[in-house]
């Protein structure tokens, strides 16, 4: 890994996307709420997250974490500072950046609504997310059968190796996975995904809200993505063997985490809390890996199976157009 040409890449990226952003009257609209509290939100989010993400590359990265037992089970320790630590690294921030800068605890989003239909918010975030992800599943099949495996070798083998290959029809085990999938994980994943959202849509979303709804989601989702880098850059949702490894992969994850942006800012506007944008994130995790057990061959993981990919995720793409397009359905209450 180069961490010279990563470090002049993430400036050029400042320089391209984030500049216009902060010009003269977008600056004036930030002073109102107060840029300090917002650089030093990303100071420590970036640093928090970044300092984990070099003692996980200065340990083995990803491909050679060492591996901890714990309570019985083994656990790659690149898994455990990923899940705690690294994902924490926003929600950290905002306390702390409260804290520093003594604004307090007002606006903390932390509230669950249900009022006023708002409890619609907390079943389309339990569900709209992986309803997304099959679609774009499917599209990437439909666009590329090739990679389709009819006969699930992935998941036989999976089940060879752990001795239990089963009478019944594989297919049948992928779709009980798959409502297990989507009725469950949303709640499972919320402790880590909460670490991500009540930084990103519980503090930094709201404070760069006057230079426009979509500016900010779009800035957020853009700061977001790149966030990732390191984790990116050591292999993480790409892998390191793809044209244009690890840099294309880069990327990709940018546009991943602008699509998502937009969907959860959404939830976040409409419900006026964070907890949809933790659940709606908790399901992307929890279904994300779902393509994966139709593949065969090695298909391209820029463009697919999984939502991190281009076509993989135009489910979560077109729905980010839509509610880009429609007035008023990103106002922030």
């Amino acid at each position: 890994m180069d961490w010279n040409v990563y470090s002049k890449t993430a400036a050029f990226t400042y320089i391209i996307h984030l500049k216009p952003l902060f010009s003269e009257t977008n600056a004036d609209m930030i002073e109102q709420i107060n840029k300090t509290r917002i650089f030093i939100f990303l100071a420590l989010a970036f640093g928090f997250s970044w300092a984990t993400g070099l003692v996980i590359f200065l340990t083995g990265g990803l491909e050679n974490s060492p591996i901890l037992n714990i309570a019985g089970t083994e656990l790659p320790l690149a898994l455990l500072l990923l899940a705690t630590f690294y994902m924490f690294g926003p929600a950290v921030s905002n306390v702390l950046t409260r804290i520093i800068t003594k604004e307090g605890s007002q606006d903390l989003l932390l509230r669950p609504l249900f009022g006023e239909r708002r409890w619609v918010c907390f079943l389309a975030a339990w569900f709209l997310p992986s309803l997304l992800i099959l679609i774009g599943t499917i599209l990437f099949f439909l666009l590329f059968p090739t990679f389709f495996d009819a006969n699930l070798s992935t998941l036989t083998t999976q089940l060879q190796n752990a001795g239990s290959l089963p009478k019944i029809n594989p297919w049948v085990i992928v779709a009980l996975q798959t409502i297990q999938a989507m009725l469950i994980s949303p709640l499972l994943n919320t402790i880590p995904t909460f670490g991500e959202e009540f930084g990103w849509r519980g503090y930094l979303l709201p404070k760069l809200m006057p230079i426009g709804e979509h500016k900010a989601i779009l800035l957020v989702g853009l700061i977001w993505g790149v966030w990732h880098w390191p984790v990116i850059l050591m292999g993480h949702n790409y892998g390191l063997d793809y044209f244009g490894a690890p840099y294309l992969g880069l990327l990709a994850m940018v546009w991943f985490t602008l699509s998502l942006s937009v969907i959860f800012s959404w939830l976040t506007a409409k419900s006026g809390s964070v907890w949809p944008a933790v659940i709606a994130h908790g399901a992307v995790n929890g279904l994300a890996g779902i393509g994966i057990l139709f593949v065969c061959l090695n298909p391209d993981p820029l463009l697919g199976p999984t939502p991190a990919g281009v076509i993989g995720g135009l489910g979560l793409t077109l729905c980010a157009v839509l509610l880009l397009a429609l007035p008023r359905a990103l106002k922030l209450r």
